[in-house]
C-alpha cells in the first residue's frame, strides 16, 4: 500500500449507480440498508455524481459493487473509478448481481478484472455450477433475493392503510412489456393482465389493471395505489431464458432489425410471443438454467395486505399456494374458482394475515437480516469491524464534502443540458458585453466558479 494513503481498515466502499433525475426508491433502500444496519463502517457513492479526487488519498479494505451498476452497458464503474480501483484494490471485493440473464460475458469479465471474491446472486444454488463456477474463479457464491422489507415500507403501509371493505379497487396491477428474448417469464407479466381483464368482464369486479409505460405509478403514488386495492395480480420475476454467451440476444436483435423497426418493443407489437418463440426456437433455451425469482412487489403487497392472485410458480420456495396467495393456472382453467375464493372476505383475510405474519412480522426478510448475513461473510473472510475507528470521522467528513461538491457540479451540468447550447452561449456573450452577470447578487468567488463550470462544459 502507498504510505501516503490513508487506509480505512476493514471499512466498506459501496459503489452504486442512481440517475439523479429519477426516484428509484428500491435502489436507495437497498444501498442505505448497508449504512443503517452493518457493523462495518460503510461509505456509499453514486458513480453518476462523478469521481471524487479525495478517494485518491484513501484506500478501503472492502469494496462492494451494487447491482445498480450492472443494469446496462457500459457498466457504471466508469473509467476514473476503474483506474482508482486498479491502483487501490480492496482486500475483499463483493459484487451483488441482478438481471443476470443478459450481459453475461461482460459480467464474467468484470469478475475477473476486479478480482471479485464473493458474489451475491439471484441464481439458485443448484445452478451455480452452470454459471459462475463454470465461467469464473470466484471463491464464494451466495443466493439472495432482489429486495427485502424496509422500515420505510412498513411505515408507509401503516400510514396509508385503508380497511379492506373500504378499498375502492378490487384488483389492481401495473406491469411493463419486457423483450421477448428473456423468455416466458417476461411475457407472463403482460399475459396475466390482458387475459385477466378479458375473463373478468362479467364478474362485476372493479379493476385497475394496465401495462402501458405511461400508466406506471411511482413513489408515494404507488403506495396509495396499493392501499386502495383489495387484491393484486402477479407472477414470478426474473427470466426463464439465460443467455449465457449473448448469442441469442444478438440473433434476436438482428431478427428485429430485419423487420425495419428500430425499437425492439415496437417490433414486438407487430408479432406475438408465440410466433417469435417458434421462429427463434426459444424452447431450447427456456429454463436452461432458469433465473426466476420472487419479486420485491410481493413484500409490498404483503405489507399493504393485498390478497395476491399469482400465476402458479416456485417463488424461491418462500410463497405457498392457498397460504400466501391464490394460485392462478397459467391457462386460466381455474379462473372461476379463484374469483369465487377472492370474493370471500374471510378467504382474503386469511391469505393477507398469513403473508403479513410470515413475510413482514417475522422479520425473516427484513433488510436487517440480509445485512447481518452480509456482515457474516466479511467476518468469515477475516474482516473485523473497527471498535474505535478514530480516524474515520475526519476521513468520511472529507469524502462527504467532496460528494456534495460533485453532486452540485453534476446537477448544474445536467440542468444546463435542458437549455439549447446556442442560447447559453448567446446569453453568456451578452452578459459579458455589458459587463453584467445575471447573478450579480452572488459573491464574486462563487460567480467565477459558475463561469468556469459553464466554460468548461460548453467550450
Amino acid at each position: 500500500m502507498d504510505k501516503n494513503k490513508i487506509q480505512v481498515k476493514n471499512a466498506v466502499l459501496l459503489l452504486y449507480r442512481h440517475p439523479l433525475t429519477s426516484d428509484a426508491s428500491t435502489i436507495m433502500e437497498y444501498v442505505e440498508a448497508f449504512e443503517k444496519y452493518s457493523k462495518f463502517r460503510v461509505w456509499t457513492h453514486n458513480t453518476e455524481e462523478g469521481f471524487l479526487r479525495e478517494l485518491d488519498e484513501i484506500q478501503f479494505d472492502i469494496i462492494v459493487f451494487h447491482y445498480s451498476l450492472f443494469g446496462s452497458l457500459p457498466f457504471g464503474v466508469y473509467e476514473a473509478f476503474a483506474s482508482y480501483l486498479a491502483r487501490n484494490p480492496g482486500k475483499y471485493n463483493v459484487a451483488i448481481f441482478q438481471d443476470e440473464y443478459h450481459n453475461c460475458p461482460e459480467r464474467f469479465e468484470f469478475i475477473r478484472n476486479f478480482n471479485i471474491d464473493c458474489i451475491f446472486t439471484l441464481i439458485e444454488p443448484q445452478y451455480f455450477k452452470d454459471t459462475y463456477e463454470k465461467y469464473t474463479q470466484v471463491r464464494k457464491i451466495i443466493h439472495c433475493l432482489p429486495g427485502y422489507v424496509s422500515d420505510k415500507l412498513i411505515a408507509s403501509s401503516k400510514h396509508y392503510a385503508i380497511p379492506d371493505e373500504k378499498r375502492p379497487i378490487d384488483i389492481g396491477y401495473r406491469g411493463r412489456r419486457l423483450p421477448y428474448y428473456i423468455g416466458k417469464t417476461g411475457h407472463e407479466k403482460i399475459e396475466i393482465a390482458e387475459k385477466f381483464v378479458e375473463r373478468a368482464k362479467d364478474t362485476g369486479l372493479r379493476l385497475d389493471i394496465d401495462t402501458q409505460e405511461n400508466r406506471r405509478i411511482y413513489g408515494k403514488g404507488w403506495y396509495k395505489f396499493l392501499a386502495s386495492c383489495k387484491g393484486v395480480l402477479g407472477s414470478e420475476s426474473g427470466a426463464s431464458i439465460f443467455d449465457i454467451d449473448g448469442s441469442l440476444t444478438n440473433e434476436y436483435l438482428r431478427f428485429a432489425k430485419a423487420a425495419s423497426l428500430s425499437e425492439v418493443l415496437q417490433f414486438e407489437t407487430t408479432i406475438s410471443f408465440e410466433e417469435v418463440s417458434k421462429i427463434m426456437h426459444f424452447e431450447a433455451y427456456e429454463n436452461n438454467p432458469p433465473n426466476r425469482t420472487m419479486s420485491p412487489r410481493t413484500f409490498e403487497a404483503a405489507a399493504f395486505r393485498n390478497c395476491q392472485i399469482l400465476f402458479e410458480g416456485e417463488y424461491t420456495g418462500i410463497l405457498k399456494p392457498m397460504v400466501h396467495y391464490l394460485p392462478l393456472n397459467k391457462d386460466f382453467s381455474n379462473f372461476d374458482e379463484i374469483i369465487r375464493l377472492f370474493q370471500d372476505p374471510q378467504v382474503r383475510k386469511k391469505i393477507t394475515d398469513n403473508t403479513y405474519q410470515d413475510l413482514i412480522s417475522s422479520e425473516k426478510y427484513h433488510y436487517k437480516k440480509f445485512i447481518r448475513d452480509f456482515d457474516q461473510v466479511l467476518l468469515d473472510a477475516g474482516m473485523k469491524p473497527e471498535n474505535d475507528p478514530i480516524e474515520h470521522p475526519e476521513i468520511f467528513a472529507k469524502l462527504n464534502k467532496g460528494k456534495r461538491r460533485e453532486r452540485v457540479k453534476t446537477l448544474i451540468r445536467r440542468g444546463l443540458t435542458v437549455i439549447p447550447r446556442s442560447v447559453i452561449r448567446g446569453l453568456y456573450r451578452i452578459t459579458n458585453h455589458f459587463n453584467f452577470h445575471p447573478g450579480t447578487l452572488i459573491p464574486l468567488r462563487i460567480r467565477k466558479h459558475i463561469d468556469s463550470i459553464i466554460l468548461r462544459f460548453f467550450e
